[in-house]
């Protein structure tokens, strides 16, 4: 099945269930950036999930043509689609499947797809294809683009004992000062997660650094309800 067929099959899965009352404040809770089909998550799941259950997914060569042609139509619901679908083939998909992840992320960005893109996609890639890094990351990281800056930060959310603290510090360190709100939650959000599994290394490195107050206050989040934090 061609991109064009795929793509147009998945729309008349979904059109069909469009709910313009629920469109209306979907739209005003993303800050009226993008148009909506009206479909709720839990409803959306359920659609796709029949859709890939009748089509399957596709071929590792038409993911990339398939996610960009998701991007491409209006309502948001189908950038929501073309996640997943590329989430549930990114063990297939090859090294150039991260100039897709760098479109996802430069297209229409907006929280609800960067924090994805770049905690599971472009998490999931770097593991797979550790050459790339710290290129790729590095380049994100003084891009002009704050979503590309946010991508950089969050990229080893998801990777536990796995993080490289010596990358996190290069990431967080330039944006420490940024007033950009996005930016400032990043860094909290990284080292709250990371605090979870080392929290002597955010610990220390919250008192060495001066970061924003929102920043910290997200940072030592977990550690503060466990009794661990600087705040306590």
């Amino acid at each position: 099945m061609d991109t064009e067929q795929y793509v147009s099959k998945l729309q008349a899965q979904m059109n069909p269930a469009a709910n313009p009352s629920n469109a209306i404040p979907m739209k005003k809770y993303m800050k009226g950036k993008f148009e909506y089909l009206g479909i709720k998550s839990p409803e959306r799941v359920q659609l796709l999930s029949a859709f890939l259950k009748e089509n399957g997914l596709p071929h590792p060569d038409n993911v990339s043509p398939i996610i960009k042609s998701l991007w491409g139509l209006p309502q948001r619901e189908y950038q929501y689609c073309a996640m997943e679908i590329a989430r549930k083939k990114l063990k297939q998909v090859n090294v150039d499947f991260l100039t897709t992840i760098e479109f996802m992320i430069e297209s229409k960005s907006w929280w609800d797809t960067v924090d994805l893109i770049a905690a599971t996609l472009a998490g999931g890639f770097f593991q797979r294809f550790p050459d790339h890094i710290p290129e790729v990351p590095d380049k994100w990281s003084v891009s002009p683009n704050m979503w590309f800056n946010r991508s950089a930060i969050l990229y080893q959310l998801k990777y536990k004992v796995k993080t490289d603290t010596d990358i996190l510090t290069r990431y967080i360190h330039p944006h420490t000062g940024s007033k950009e709100f996005f930016i400032q939650k990043a860094i909290g959000w990284s080292l709250r997660e990371y605090s979870k599994t080392n929290p002597e290394w955010v610990l220390g490195f919250i008192a060495a650094n001066k970061l924003k107050p929102l920043s910290r206050r997200e940072g030592l989040k977990w550690l503060n309800r466990q009794g661990l934090g600087a705040d306590n």
